[in-house]
């Protein structure tokens, strides 16, 4: 009996062992469950499902994949970001972001999580170690609702709905003043371009903003793996704006037809652009070198997120209406599967150890 019973618990533990969700994996919010769903791209099938807070709208998950932050949106009504446990598979705790509210989008880089706060017009950021939100930037824009963090944290790009602006952020070091002569008071160190001489910078340098005018209601968009490049999807006017992100201004505007636009994607090789739309049943997809669309892709009755597999193989795509994840061959540009989900909207990828 003793030997059956250790059996019994060993069974026991190796299949929670199994079902302990691992390596790859895709992560689907669903606003209507209030959700996060570990799904596995090997299979398709949800592995777990973990409460995920009200009005789920974005996640993004730490570089390590031990962590999933959820941004709880309620169009200015919430102001939590709720923290999963990929790990455990359970939520952990929600982060307070009061006085700051409506938060939207989520981007996790160099150790800690960036957000958009759209009541408050700014770009916060949350440093997990500390457990604290260490920063906030104030936009300017109104609807200040997705973004973009490039690698050291030197560059910050916004999408501005209601404004109709991509917001590009640099952030600038007080140059080193040159030595003085023997017996000669110091100077000053010399201000850098775009700041009057004699300008103090704050320690730790400043951001300097460049607000580029897109189209009505430019909302989704997404930066070339070259980044050079940021595309903006205007939702209200149906047209694409091409920004060079080096000159900081819009170089093309494409005519689309692609009204009710929600997200923008590159595809990681920066051949295609993919556009899903709130109100349409297609997947536009456009070629990035000649601008011109190259196939729409039947998925449902509209889309919302949209999600790259790392190694371009496929492609995620959130269908709210039809309460279904699509899944698209990056190759034949085809729908190849189905993830059921209730009115799924963010989605992001983690490697969990």
């Amino acid at each position: 009996m003793r030997l059956s019973f250790a059996a019994a618990l060993l069974t026991l533990s190796s299949l929670a062992a199994a079902q302990t969700p691992s390596g790859p994996r895709l992560l689907v919010l669903s606003k209507s469950e209030h959700t996060l769903a570990i799904v596995n791209p090997a299979t398709l099938k949800v592995e777990a499902r973990i409460p995920s807070g009200d009005d789920p709208h974005e996640v993004a998950a730490s570089s390590d994949g031990r962590t999933a932050y959820i941004s709880n949106y309620g169009f200015g009504q919430f102001h939590t970001i709720t923290v999963v446990d990929l790990l455990a598979a359970k939520q952990s705790r929600a982060i307070d972001l009061t006085p700051l509210r409506g938060p939207h989008g989520l981007f996790f880089a160099d150790g800690k999580l960036w957000f958009t706060a759209e009541v408050n017009k700014v770009i916060g950021r949350y440093d997990p170690a500390s457990g604290k939100v260490d920063f906030i930037l104030g936009t300017g824009q109104n609807r200040t609702h997705m973004l973009y963090v490039f690698p050291g944290t030197r560059r910050i790009v916004t999408a501005n709905v209601n404004s109709g602006t991509l917001l590009i952020l640099d952030r600038v070091d007080m140059a080193a003043a040159p030595p003085p002569p023997p017996g000669a008071m110091p100077t000053p160190p010399p201000a850098p371009p775009g700041y009057p001489q004699g300008a103090i910078l704050p320690p730790g340098g400043d951001w300097f903003p460049v607000v580029v005018p897109v189209g009505s209601r430019g909302e989704g968009f997404d930066v070339s793996p070259d980044g050079k490049e940021a595309w903006v999807a205007n939702a209200g006017d149906g047209t694409v704006s091409i920004v060079d992100l080096a000159a900081k201004k819009v170089s093309a505007t494409l005519n689309t037809g692609t009204k009710s636009a929600n997200r923008l994607k590159f595809t990681p090789d920066g051949k295609h652009v993919l556009i899903s739309m709130l109100s349409q049943p297609d997947l536009v997809v456009l070629d990035t070198a000649t601008h011109k669309e190259i196939k729409r892709i039947p998925i449902g009755r509209g889309a919302a997120g949209v999600l790259m597999q790392p190694d371009g193989a496929r492609a995620y795509v959130s269908c709210t209406p039809d309460s279904y994840v699509a899944v698209i061959d990056l190759n034949s540009l085809e729908v190849v599967g189905r993830i059921a989900a209730g009115n799924p909207d963010g989605l992001a990828w983690a490697v969990i150890p």
